[in-house]
Parts: structure tokens; C-alpha cells; sequence
């Protein structure tokens, strides 16, 4: 089966509901989890995750508290690598070292940091290699002739941006995108998986043939959006959690079929993605 990588806003609705959440998506079919440290000035984010991130910063989450609740993540059970999806000055602020230290005592997976340029992350990469969290690389139509550096270099797994612009629910996706991703896919190694707008069943089974996985974000946030109020209440919440799985594996569906119809015909390998550790 293609990787399938959701994305969730620590916090939100509450650092209980975000465990619990993460346990779902993992019994869903999730491969990796991407966990969004919440930011006052997310620039990557549209309204959607916007709304997540004053949630949660709301509820007191920081940068420290997500990186122990991957921790506490694991004590529950999750076992799937989980991605820590956060911007540069929450880092910054908290000490790079100390930062990836707390990532790996905590068991963190990677990093991805979008509003770090690939030329300004090296010492960020070097720190990831020295504490074993690959540094996840994002690249974007508009990448053009640094593609293959950054493809060249990536680790665990390429980030590809689908659209220009912020995160958000698109009801189409860029024509060129296929073959943006193709050509990414002739300068890397590592699993290429594509993000940014993928919100339908449709868009996931147009993209699984040209891709090792898809990333989605707004349209998980927003269902958590909307059964926010049933998922805060204890006595409410299990069928809420039910309600969002049910509409998960209904957005993944194809990545299952395609994983079914692949096990039973000869193909090459499917690459794997390396979380630098054990958990």
C-alpha cells in the first residue's frame, strides 16, 4: 500500500483527543503521522489549520508540550513514525539542540519545518543526523532547477507542495501536477509523497499512480472541526472517533484498493521510509 500520511494540529481539540485521534488514524491505515505544532502566524496555513492551531493555542499547547505528547503517544500504543510539522521561530526560541533532544527522548520520527529555506537548514539537518531524526525536505513547482539538490539530499521521505499558495481544501488540483511529480521522482531515491490540497477520494486515486504516498491535512482538520464538540465530551467521544474513522478510510479507499490489487501482481519494490529509529 501507497504511504498514507495524516495531518493533525496537536491539541486540538485537547492533548487527550489529539492521542486518541492519533490511535484512530493509525488503526485507519496511517503509515506516518504528521503532527502540527500550533503557531501564531502560520504562513504555510490556510483558514482551516489556522482555526486548529488558535484552538489548541488556546488550550496552552506549545512546541514543548507537542513533543511530549508524542511521547505520551507512545506510551499509548501508536507505533507508526510520527513527523513533527513546525516553523523555524518556535524552534529557534526553544534551542535547536534542545529542540531535537526533546524529539528524540520523546520519539519523534522527523522533522519538517516549511518556512526554513533548504539552503538555510543545514545546520538543522546536521543536528537531525547527529540525534538520528532525518530532516524532511518540502519542494514545489517553483523549486525549478534546485530540484535536484533538494531531491538529492532528502531524507526518509520528499515533501511535494501540489499548489502554490497555503494549505486548504482545492476542489481541483493543478494539471501540471503529474508531471512535477514525475520529474521530482527521476532525482530521488526516497518516497515521494505529495501534499497541500488533497481532500477528496477522487484527487487520492488521480495521484497514488504518480506518487509513493498523499498527504492530507485541511479535510482531516476539518472533520475534527466538526465533531469537535462530540469529541470533548467523554461520554460522546467514541462515537465521534468512530464517525472519523469511518471518514477516513473513506478518503484512503483507494490506497487500500491499489495496496490489494499491487500484492497480487509482480512490481518493483515499494520504497520504504526510514524514521531513523526504532520505536
Amino acid at each position: 500500500m501507497k504511504h498514507f500520511i495524516p495531518f493533525i494540529v496537536a491539541g486540538d481539540p485537547s492533548e487527550d483527543v489529539t492521542m486518541d485521534l492519533a490511535i484512530a488514524l493509525e488503526k485507519a491505515g496511517a503509515t506516518i503521522l504528521e503532527l502540527g505544532v500550533p503557531y501564531s502566524d502560520p504562513l504555510a496555513d490556510g483558514p482551516i489549520i489556522q482555526r486548529a492551531a488558535s484552538r489548541a493555542l488556546n488550550n496552552g499547547m506549545t512546541l514543548t508540550k507537542a513533543l511530549e505528547l508524542i511521547g505520551r503517544m507512545r506510551k499509548k500504543g501508536v507505533k507508526i513514525p510520527i513527523i513533527v510539522f513546525t516553523y523555524y521561530n518556535p524552534v529557534l526560541q526553544l534551542g535547536e539542540e534542545r529542540f531535537f533532544a526533546l524529539a528524540q527522548q520523546n520519539g519523534a520520527s522527523g522533522v519538517l519545518i516549511p518556512d526554513l529555506p533548504f539552503e538555510e537548514s543545514e545546520y538543522m539537518r546536521t543536528l537531525g543526523d547527529a540525534y538520528k531524526i532525518p530532516y524532511i525536505s518540502l519542494v514545489a513547482p517553483t523549486s525549478h532547477e534546485r530540484i535536484a539538490m533538494i531531491a538529492s539530499q532528502a531524507q526518509s521521505f520528499l515533501y511535494c507542495v501540489s499548489s502554490l499558495g497555503v494549505t486548504g481544501i482545492r476542489d481541483s488540483l493543478p494539471a501540471e501536477l503529474h508531471e512535477f511529480l514525475k520529474q521530482v521522482k527521476l532525482y530521488t531515491r526516497v518516497p515521494v509523497v505529495v501534499g497541500f490540497g488533497i481532500s477528496t477520494a477522487e484527487q487520492v486515486d488521480r495521484l497514488q499512480h504518480v506518487c509513493d504516498g498523499i498527504v492530507i491535512g485541511s479535510a482531516i482538520v476539518q472533520k475534527i472541526e466538526q465533531l469537535q464538540d462530540e469529541l470533548n465530551d467523554v461520554r460522546t467521544r467514541p462515537n465521534a472517533l468512530i464517525a472519523f474513522s469511518q471518514y477516513v478510510v473513506s478518503l484512503i479507499e483507494p490506497l487500500k484498493r491499489v495496496g490489494k490489487n499491487e500484492s497480487q501482481t509482480t512490481t518493483e519494490p515499494t520504497k520504504t521510509v526510514s524514521t531513523g529509529q526504532t520505536d
